[in-house]
């Protein structure tokens, strides 16, 4: 919005020409994105106190849990709608909106905001399963499928895979780039849903990888940086660097708040639209395999429940004492603190090695 006003006001003034870089404008993106969380999240929290949306941590699945998190009782959830309200309102602040990626982002993190945003209210209504599983997966299904088959009419993207670590292995799915969308989009929803367990987990490491994001779609965008990288490039991938960094603002704004002992959790409403969107930036820029290394905590998160299900089912027995993994960390007697601030580690030193994978072709 700011981008469309302002610059075009340049030859009034030479500093509305500031607004044509995007590094400027992501850098703002962040920072209002940020600010705006701060300003917004005591009211939203009153409200979901008022409306009795609130976390109900006795489950009878897990009852083993419940000593460590019976203090979490009666905390609002649904958090990430404040978390989405900031990302959509810097974008459209400080991007250029006439960009098919920006619309086509916005347009996945508010959808499955949506569908996080039913899941979570029918478990504060007392059903504390939510949506079924099948719903919510049909439902991530539906919205990934519209955006692989607008990105497959598109004549000037194109449908291939780019292999890590290999300059020219080059994997052209045609029409099953599509489905390959889909498994993409919908994994990493669900494994930032299923990371969203402990205070300020999941919402630190995506503020590390958007940021790792934000970078790659800046070089993606860039002709002569992704030239000398010898990486895919696009020209409206450059303007996802403003969208990511609305992440970054809001996940770190969100974490003043959800930070051990949080105020406040994200729900479903915010772990599916952060997960989901992010999944939908790499599709962007090409870098759908490099989600594996960049969100490898969200990816062994997961990787542990499908253990647990397929030992148990095949072998009787369990192979943790809890799944995900950072139950079963607490369980072992790690601090929740500890587990925390080692799985941020862990992330950033990922996201350090992903942006190195872009010059070890």
């Amino acid at each position: 919005m700011l981008y469309h006003y302002l610059y075009s006001l340049r030859d009034l003034w030479f500093g509305f020409n500031v607004f044509r870089y995007i590094t400027f404008r992501a850098a703002f993106s962040a920072v209002m994105a940020f600010l705006l969380t701060l300003l917004i999240a005591p009211f939203i929290i009153r409200m979901l106190e008022n409306f009795n949306i609130k976390e109900k941590v006795l489950r009878k699945e897990a009852p083993s849990i419940y000593e460590y998190h019976k203090h979490k009782e009666g905390t609002p959830t649904m958090g990430g709608i404040i978390i989405i309200s900031a990302i959509v309102f810097s974008t459209l602040l400080w991007a250029d909106l006439a960009n098919g990626f920006i619309q086509l982002a916005l347009l996945s993190i508010v959808c499955f905001g949506i569908l996080g945003f039913i899941d979570d209210y029918i478990k504060a209504k007392g059903f504390s399963r939510g949506l079924m599983v099948a719903s919510k997966l049909f439902g991530q299904i539906v919205i990934a499928t519209v955006i692989g088959l607008i990105l497959f009419a598109d004549k000037d993207f194109q449908n291939t895979v780019n292999l890590p670590f290999f300059k020219n292995l080059v994997l052209d799915l045609g029409i099953i780039y599509v489905l390959f969308v889909v498994v993409v989009v919908v994994a990493s929803s669900n494994a930032v849903n299923i990371t969203d367990g402990l205070d300020g987990l999941a919402v630190g490491c995506m503020a590390t990888i958007a940021f790792t994001f934000a970078i790659i779609s800046y070089v993606t965008g860039h002709a002569n940086v992704s030239e000398y990288l010898n990486i895919f490039f696009h020209p409206n991938a450059g303007e996802l660097a403003v969208f990511c960094m609305a992440i970054v603002g809001s996940c770190l704004g969100f974490l003043w708040y959800n930070a051990y002992p949080a105020s406040i959790f994200m729900g479903d409403t915010g772990s599916l639209a952060l997960g989901g969107a992010i999944g939908v930036v790499a599709v962007f820029v090409k870098k759908e395999l490099l989600l594996f290394i960049v969100g490898g905590i969200f990816v062994f998160e997961t990787l542990t429940v499908l253990l647990q299900v397929f030992s148990y089912k095949v072998r009787k027995k369990r192979l943790f004492l809890m799944a995900p993994i950072h139950h079963h960390l607490q369980l072992k007697g790690w601090p929740e603190n500890k587990i925390i601030i080692r799985f941020w580690i862990i992330a950033i030193v990922l996201s350090l090695l992903t942006l190195a994978t872009l010059k070890l072709r």
